[in-house]
């Protein structure tokens, strides 16, 4: 019926579950530190799931996570181990192209922590232009303002590689950014800036459809990969994140019923969040194929 790029899941939540120890602020970061061989080994499972892709884990690896815990000068070295795992994961696979992960600056979730566009512009086109040579996308993720995503759009374009745009909405009103600012003004960002697909992610399942009809009308490839997390509240003191916990609701079965809803809205893109892990994408390949669709 359709060709569908099914995306990985979850990295850090994954990470830090086989770990076994509290990686403190720097999550997923210290744990790929403490336990080398563990990235690559989740990408291998998500490849053996059926996914279409590695994510990079370097959504975290940012200049203001790594100052306060004195290792910044590990930013480079940190990305090139990333970015070798996960090349390394595909080779064993013999498959599958590789998406260079961008996090939002401040925090997660927290929109009102936005630097100026200038200055986000420089931090991510320095990020970019370190990932382009390694991957075949990159992959800008969990963007929750406007303009967070203008300043995440013009760095990546200081590449060549193509860039698709990830934003994370309220969990009650997919048609908001956890800024409050419509999903569908994302259209004068993109007149701007242009992306190659648009996706909504780390949000709740139920807030996606609401997204992807916002973002259909965009004219890009689309689609959705949701967390398994609690609501996420809106949260505006100090630069930490909002609180949530892991749901024990969203079964492999119920995310693919979930997924296979966003595919009959046209999604082509899909894949899983946070707490969305190896189990959730292998049945949701199953489902794909067992619908007739095909992955590609």
């Amino acid at each position: 019926m359709t060709e569908i790029t099914l995306l990985d899941g979850g990295m850090g939540q994954e990470l830090i579950a086989r770990a076994g120890s509290d990686p403190g602020p720097l999550w997923a970061t210290r744990v790929m530190i403490d336990h080398p061989g563990l990235v690559r080994a989740i990408h291998e499972d998500y490849f053996a799931a059926g996914a279409s892709l590695a994510t990079t884990n370097t959504y975290n690896i940012l200049h203001d996570r790594l100052i306060p815990q004195g290792l910044d000068h590990l930013f480079h070295a940190l990305h090139l181990r990333a970015l070798a795992e996960a090349h390394e994961a595909r080779a064993a696979a013999g498959r599958g192209l590789i998406a260079g992960s961008m996090g939002p600056l401040g925090e997660s979730y927290r929109p009102d922590l936005t630097p100026p566009v200038e200055v986000s512009t420089a931090l991510y086109a320095e990020k970019a232009r370190l990932l382009a040579p390694h991957v075949d996308l990159i992959l800008i993720e969990t963007i929750s303002s406007l303009d967070l995503a203008r300043g995440a759009l013009k760095g990546a374009r200081t590449t060549d590689r193509p860039v698709w745009l990830s934003v994370s909405v309220q969990d009650r009103d997919g048609t908001k950014l956890r800024s409050g600012e419509p999903v569908a003004a994302l259209a004068e960002v993109l007149a701007e800036t242009p992306a190659d697909a648009v996706l909504a992610n780390c949000s709740m399942p139920e807030a996606m459809a609401a997204a992807l009809a916002e973002l259909s009308p965009l004219g890009l490839p689309f689609g959705a990969y949701a967390n398994g997390f609690s609501e996420i509240t809106p949260h505006t003191h100090g630069t930490s994140a909002p609180e949530y916990c892991a749901r024990h609701d969203l079964t492999p079965e119920r995310y693919a019923d979930f997924a296979l809803g966003w595919v009959a809205q046209g999604a082509r893109l899909i894949g899983g969040c946070c707490e969305v892990g190896p189990a959730h994408i292998r049945h949701l390949h199953a489902r794909l194929l067992s619908e007739g669709h095909t992955v590609a």
